[in-house]
């Protein structure tokens, strides 16, 4: 009777004691809303609205250099909220499906260690500190920047300093559980190093013309660049851990 009980009850423990596969996608809810937000705002600008919408649309919330060379008082309100809005435009379905996939890998990491609100805040500040960056090398000058990619350089950048274990893997799941590095941790260790090192090395082709991602025109690598500094440097600021 006691062997045939514990022979009954053994495969009932295996399967408890069996180690759950990771589901293949499971995102944190808040950035799923924001891939939807991202997705309807451009099936709408690209079904729906009238080509003269469109461009009244694109002039009044992309980023554009060209506002601040202008006295403020004989413009609209763009100049004030276009450095955060030009984030939630793109210039074409590669172009968003392009940010979309970087937003997938190095947002939610970051979503599921500061939140959602945090994020916001996060969102909006390396927004304008990307188009900050921009505007510095072509001051004055009448081209249009959208897209979210700012912002992504910015989760990399804040994701830089903690999904690294110490062996140098990212653990998709639990990464956001690792500690936070400081900078100079940061700077000092090799993963980072080498992330970071590919990631300039990137942008920086880009700028010089050889590589074209996004299908979506000029591609404002500069505003990377800052996106990617906000979100190294200060990604303290936002970090409830220690």
């Amino acid at each position: 009777m006691t062997d045939e009980s514990n022979e009954a009850a053994r495969p009932a423990e295996e399967e408890t004691l069996a180690p759950r596969r990771e589901p293949a996608f499971n995102l944190p809810g808040g950035l799923v809303v924001i891939l939807a937000v991202l997705i309807a705002i451009h099936a709408i600008r690209t079904y729906l609205l009238p080509v003269a919408v469109d461009n009244e649309l694109i002039f009044n919330f992309a980023f554009l250099p060209a506002r601040y060379d202008h006295p403020l008082a004989d413009q609209n309100l763009a100049w004030l909220w276009s450095p955060v809005t030009y984030s939630f435009l793109h210039g074409s379905w590669e172009h968003l499906i392009f940010n979309g996939f970087w937003m997938v890998a190095f947002g939610a990491p970051v979503v599921r260690r500061i939140g959602m609100i945090r994020l916001a805040v996060f969102w909006c500040l390396s927004a304008a500190a990307a188009v900050a960056m921009h505007v510095v090398f072509h001051w004055g000058e009448m081209t249009v920047v959208v897209g979210a990619s700012g912002v992504v350089s910015g989760l990399m950048g804040a994701a830089a300093r903690f999904v690294f274990s110490p062996s140098g893997r990212i653990s998709r799941q639990f990464a956001h559980l690792n500690r936070r590095l400081s900078v100079a941790e940061a700077l000092s260790n090799r993963s980072v190093l080498v992330f970071a090192g590919i990631w300039f090395l990137t942008n920086f082709l880009i700028g010089l013309g050889v590589f074209a991602f996004g299908g979506a025109g000029a591609i404002a690598w500069e505003a990377h660049i800052g996106g990617f500094l906000f979100g190294f440097l200060l990604f303290d600021l936002f970090d409830p851990r220690n």
